[in-house]
Order: C-alpha cells, then structure tokens, then sequence
C-alpha cells in the first residue's frame, strides 16, 4: 500500500536490474515513477543499466502510487483476506476501512493517462511547428525505438511503419508503478477504452496482479490529436521472462 514506504529488499534490487539489462537498449523519451521509495529505486535502477538514458530525469507522481489499503497496510496478506470474509466480500473488490476504492484507484489511474495523453500532443504539435510540413509524413520526426519482448509476445501487431520490432514514436514513455494499481490501469484500458489484447491472452493473466518488475507494453495512438478516443493495442501483459 500507501502508508508502509519500505525501501526494496535485496531480491527487489536484482529484479530491478534484471529489468533494466532487459530494457537497456530501449531509448525512452520520458521517465515517470511513483513517489514511494520502491518504484523510485526500481526506475533508478532500470535507467542506471540503459545505454541512451543515464541522464534522464525522472519525474515522481503520487497518482502512481499503489492502492490505498487503510488498516490491512503493513499487515499480511492473509489479514487482508480475513477482513473481506468477515465482511462478505471477495478481495480485490474489498475496501478496508480507511483505504481507497477500486473506482477511485481508477479515477487515479484515468487522471494520469489523460495527462499522459495530453503531454505526446503537446509534443506531436511542438515537432510540427519546428518541422512545418514535414513532420511525420515523411518520416523526419519521432525517434526510432527498439523493443526487446518481440519474441516472447503474442502475433500482435506492433507497427503499421515498420517490421515489428522497431517503429516511430513522438514519444516512449516508461512508467513504474504498482501491482494493484496497474491491475485496476489495465482494467480501464480494456472496460473503458476498448483496448486490445493479444489474442493468446486469458481471462485469468488479465486479472492477475504483475510480477515484481513485470514489462506490460502499450501502443496508444490518438488520430488527429484526439485526445476522447485513443486507440491501445496492447503488445504484451506483465512480462517476466528477464526474472
């Protein structure tokens, strides 16, 4: 949760690296993390192994944060469980006292892509307005990006512009967060923003919580600048094969 700001254990920093060997070779535009010590040293991590970003700033949010989980933080598991049974509930959907509600997770999660979303306009019109006419038509603008889990993915397709494993972006951004807070992301993509997902994908991978340092990958195009209707296609869901 929130309220137990517990720095990574040693397991937690080789994970971490691990992640960061996996994505060395990815050039990203911008870097976001939440503000709890874990992500923070997992994103310093990540970028301390890749070969174009050492130097990147990366911006802390406390919309990135995990769930809230009231009195069960900092307490096992197990506590957790017993408390949505004496309440007759089913985890995840139980709210301990005190703790935030998967709506509101998801009003968390909505209010950062949104910003997300407004930020890779700001940078598609900025590049229009140095390049003129140019632009993406020809090709002259974005940077061209190379990611490491074509091979370990489904037959989604990564790119309209190239061969799949490497495309043009106006931006590629990495984000650390959270298990549940990712979870309830994903939710909204997929419930909200009728995302797609590779076709190999169970009911079950979708509702699991991610791995330590597990790689989802999303591709958001918004037409026209259009930021009510983006378009996601997601390449691959808490990938782990760096562990």
């Amino acid at each position: 949760g929130q309220g137990v700001d517990e720095p990574l254990s040693a397991t937690g920093f080789r994970q971490a690296d691990a992640a960061g060997l996996f994505l060395s070779n990815v050039k990203f535009t911008h870097v976001f993390s939440s503000d709890l010590l874990r992500a923070k040293q997992t994103a310093a991590a990540i970028l301390g192994k890749n070969r174009f970003c050492k130097d990147l700033e990366i911006k802390y949010d406390a919309r990135l944060r995990e769930r809230k989980y009231g009195v069960a933080e900092g307490r096992p598991l197990a506590d957790l469980k017993a408390m949505a049974k004496d309440a007759g509930e089913q985890c995840p959907s139980f709210t301990p006292s005190g703790g935030e509600t998967l709506d509101e997770v998801r009003e968390r999660a909505r209010d950062f892509f949104e910003f997300l979303c407004q930020l890779a306009v700001e940078l598609e019109q900025k590049e229009h307005g140095k390049l003129g006419a140019l632009g993406r038509s020809s090709g002259t603008s974005g940077e061209q990006f190379v990611f490491p889990w074509t091979n370990h993915c489904s037959e989604v397709e990564l790119s309209s512009e190239g061969s799949g494993s490497s495309m043009v972006l106006d931006a590629n951004i990495l984000v650390v967060s959270h298990g549940a807070y990712m979870r309830n992301w994903i939710g909204y993509f997929v419930s909200d923003l009728n995302c797609t997902l590779p076709a190999n994908l169970t009911k079950s991978q979708l509702s699991s919580v991610s791995p330590n340092t597990g790689v989802s990958h999303f591709i958001i195009k918004l037409e026209n600048g259009n930021l009510l209707k983006p378009k996601i296609t997601c390449v691959c869901l808490n990938q782990d094969s760096h562990l």
